[in-house]
């Protein structure tokens, strides 16, 4: 019978090599996952983190707010803009000759109101006049009534004759007559003066009924003549140019969008769970997909939105017909950025952003749902056009009104 030979036992050294590595090994997984653990009680367990994230900002649509063909355009896609640049110009002709039909009227009106003035003034004299008209005849016809009443009292002794005392009594009656004729001019006179002054009492040159709604006319038509220029309300960068020359646009057509780039923020889409301890105000480090990891914005959280993607989707679930699976919910979180370093390093909207938020800041604060966020801002562009037509007012009423301002006081 064959025997085989027996199998050589390992070396001593090659066991002992290979259970030092194995130990090392398990001494790096330890230490790597008591590292891990360590970090996930001290820090993790305070930060909650997505990459469901993008950057989002404003879209300011450029629309007319008068009808008109382009004439010109001065901007294109990509170009960056200010607040208050021309962007587009309307053929303004018809607006022009309604602001050359509204200046006149106003100018009209101020005349008219003037003579009004003048005319309450002459009213006024004529009055007094008439008025003292009706005072002499009162004394006229007293003056025939007392010589009446002596003739008549010597007429009983002859010392007058009947024809004497006829003559007297027809004087008494023909100053009866003046003194009525005076009294109803004056009369006239008066209420021709009151009709006069309703129209003007109270008011001045400037705040006259009939110069306030030229006024108004003139400021329409001058607005209106400068709507003719589009102006960029906000500074950014100009999308989406649809308007080419020769359209005949309206008020509301869509014509070009502004992207104000340097008000940017990032919509995070965590996850329901994730929300509990995020609180108003905490720190978010994050990074665009755009420059990688090698660069890193700092923000803080300041709203949250006010329902989960879903809820505010085109065709929203109905959870309530059908078989139900419960699908892990997202809710949008605004992050606001710091305007430096996305000045350093631009952003676009809807880049993909990474977010990580430290919960540990704020945690005692009020729940995000409370949150309200912070309104977008205002444009004063518009401002000039109203600043403009209330100069050419000025100038038209302190021209064709012959005084030196609106300072007209209304006749007595």
């Amino acid at each position: 019978m064959t025997t085989e030979p027996a199998t050589p036992a390992a070396p001593p050294a090659a066991s002992a090599t290979r259970r030092r590595l194995l130990l090392a090994v398990a001494l790096v997984v330890g230490v790597a996952a008591t590292a891990i653990g360590l970090y996930q009680l001290l820090v993790g367990r305070y930060h909650v983190d997505t990459d469901d994230a993008t950057v989002a900002g404003d879209i300011v649509n450029v629309t007319p707010q008068v009808a008109g063909m382009v004439s010109r355009i001065r901007v294109e896609d990509t170009q960056a803009v200010k607040a208050g640049d021309v962007l587009i110009e309307l053929d303004a002709t018809d607006q022009r000759v309604a602001r050359a039909r509204a200046e006149a009227e106003l100018a009209r009106a101020v005349r008219d109101v003037e003579a009004l003035y003048e005319t309450t003034d002459a009213l006024a004299a004529q009055a007094a006049a008439n008025h003292a008209q009706a005072a002499a005849a009162e004394a006229e016809r007293a003056r025939a009534a007392s010589d009446l009443e002596r003739r008549r009292a010597i007429a009983a002794e002859g010392g007058v004759s009947q024809e004497e005392l006829l003559h007297a009594t027809e004087q008494l009656r023909a100053a009866d007559a003046q003194l009525a004729a005076a009294r109803g001019l004056a009369l006239a006179a008066d209420r021709q003066l009151a009709a006069n002054r309703a129209q003007t009492s109270g008011t001045t040159l400037a705040t006259h009924p009939r110069v306030l709604a030229a006024a108004a006319a003139v400021r329409e038509a001058v607005i209106a003549e400068g709507r003719t220029r589009i102006l960029a309300p906000v500074d950014g960068q100009v999308a989406k140019r649809a308007v080419s020359l020769g359209t005949l646009v309206t008020p509301g057509t869509p014509l070009l969008s502004i992207v104000p780039l340097g008000r940017v923020w990032v919509d995070a889409n965590f996850k329901e769970a994730q929300l509990a301890d995020v609180r108003s105000g905490q720190s978010a480090t994050l990074s665009a997909d755009l420059y990688g990891r090698r660069v890193e914005y700092h923000g803080r959280v300041v709203g949250l939105a006010a329902g989960t993607g879903s809820a505010f989707a085109l065709l929203p679930a109905q959870n309530a017909t059908g078989n139900w699976i419960k699908v892990v919910q997202r809710v949008p979180v605004r992050v606001e950025l710091d305007p430096a370093e996305v000045a350093g390093h631009p952003l676009r909207v809807g880049l993909s952003m990474t977010v990580d938020v430290d919960t540990r800041g704020g945690r005692d604060g009020r729940p995000l749902a409370a949150i309200v966020a912070p309104a977008v801002g205002a444009t004063g562009v518009y401002e000039d056009l109203e600043r403009l037509a209330e100069t050419r007012i000025a100038q038209i009423i302190g021209e064709r009104g012959r005084l030196p301002g609106p300072e007209r006081v209304s006749a007595r």
